[in-house]
This record gives C-alpha cells, structure tokens and sequence, in this order.
C-alpha cells in the first residue's frame, strides 16, 4: 500500500466501495445526530457548540498544513486555500473570531454544503500516508463545512434571502475569475478549484476537456444553487 501511495500522491475512494459506503454512512450518523442534539439545546449552547466544531476546523486545519510543511509535502501549486472547500474552511474557522453575517452564511451555505457533499461522496486524499489522523481529518473537514452552514440554518435561526442562489453563483464567478489565471501563474501543476484540469474521480459531474467541463460546471452549478434554494425555503419544485 505504500509503494502505491509514492507513485500515486492523490488516494483516491470510488463512492460503490465498501470503503466510500462505510465512510459515508459513518459519516451521515454523525451528521444528523449533531443536528439533532442542537435542536434539542437552548441557543447560548448552540453556540458554545458551534464554537466547539469550529475549534476541531481550526486545530484539524492548522495541524495538516504544519505536518505538511515538516514532511516537506507543503506545495504552494496545492496547499493554499484556494479551493472551494479551503475557502468554506476559512469561513467556517472565522466563526471562532467574529460574528458571520448574512451574506457570508449564504455562501458557506451553497459553496461549503454542496462542495464538502460532493467531496465527501468522492474522495480524494492528496499525499495520503497510511496513517488514521490524515484520514479522518479528510472526513471531519469536509463533513464540517456541510454541517456548520446546516447547524446554523436548523438550529441558530440563519435563513436564504430571495437570491440568495444567485448572488452566491454570482461571488463564486468571481472568484473563478481570479484563481483560473494564477493557475497559469504559479504553474507547476497549480489546479486550484480545478480550473486547470479535471479532478481525477469518478463523478458523473466531471465531463469534457478542459475547458468544455468548466463550461458544464457552470451549468450544473447554477441548477443545483436554485434547487438547494427550493428544498431549503420549502418552496415547491
């Protein structure tokens, strides 16, 4: 296992599986019975428990990035928080710090519900050792942005605004605008929320050349803003 893991740095889990079922349905547990027991707790111990989530980010975060540096695996192509889950990982640890406003919460909501999602159902562990820490640092980060933007919505009464969808879609463009050419910039291989090519997985979201399979996302992307809307506001579809 680790000679495969030397000559492939990014451990990649098939969601059909027995690992990705196991990891998913563990993880799902977890999920709903956070959520449960918030809504069973007054609203000051919602918050000391937000608070409690967000520190395991914080240290969980901290810690990975320092490991890396130590093994010499820190890459400036990989390792900046550049992706949408790095990015809805900070905004989660800034919930430790400072009051989250509306629009902040709106795009932890979208971005870090649907990004830590699909990561969680198709996994991708860059520079995997072997080890446990690693491991589940990988699942509690990503099921951690799904969960904050959740335990807040359900549990400390954070509500979607009526375009919310799309200011979201709008902020994440943006964004994109920015991070496609430092890509080219910092060359060396820099994918940064994989503008330059295509995660290596099996999702049926990840179709074409480059650029075609941005162009799709884009598509896919906007569809799945308006649909988490709906389900969350309880409008009909």
């Amino acid at each position: 296992m680790i000679l495969d893991l030397i000559q492939n740095p990014h451990y990649v889990i098939d969601i059909d599986s027995y690992e990705g079922i196991r990891n998913i349905t563990i993880t799902i547990f977890l999920f709903i019975s956070i959520l449960i027991l918030g809504r069973n707790l007054s609203k000051s111990k919602n918050l000391l428990l937000l608070k409690i989530i967000c520190t395991v980010a914080f240290i969980s975060t901290g810690y990975d990035h320092i490991i890396d540096v130590l093994n010499g695996n820190w890459r400036i192509e990989e390792d900046l928080p550049l992706h949408l889950c790095s990015l809805s990982n900070l905004i989660v640890i800034l919930v430790l710090f400072t009051p989250i406003n509306k629009k902040i919460f709106e795009f932890l909501f979208y971005c870090g519900f649907l990004g830590g999602l699909i990561s969680i159902l198709t996994p991708q562990l860059n520079y995997y050792d072997g080890g446990w820490f690693m491991y589940l640092s990988y699942y509690s980060s990503h099921g951690i942005i799904m969960l904050v933007p959740l335990f807040m919505f359900y549990n400390l009464d954070y509500k979607l605004s009526k375009y919310s969808w799309l200011r979201t879609f709008g902020i994440l463009n943006i964004l994109m605008i920015f991070i496609l050419p430092l890509n080219f910039i910092i060359g060396k291989g820099a994918n940064y929320m994989y503008l330059h090519e295509a995660p290596n997985i099996k999702n049926p979201l990840v179709f074409g050349d480059w650029p075609y399979y941005i162009i799709n996302w884009e598509i896919i992307i906007i569809i799945l803003f308006y649909l988490t809307y709906l389900i969350f506001t309880r409008k009909k579809i």
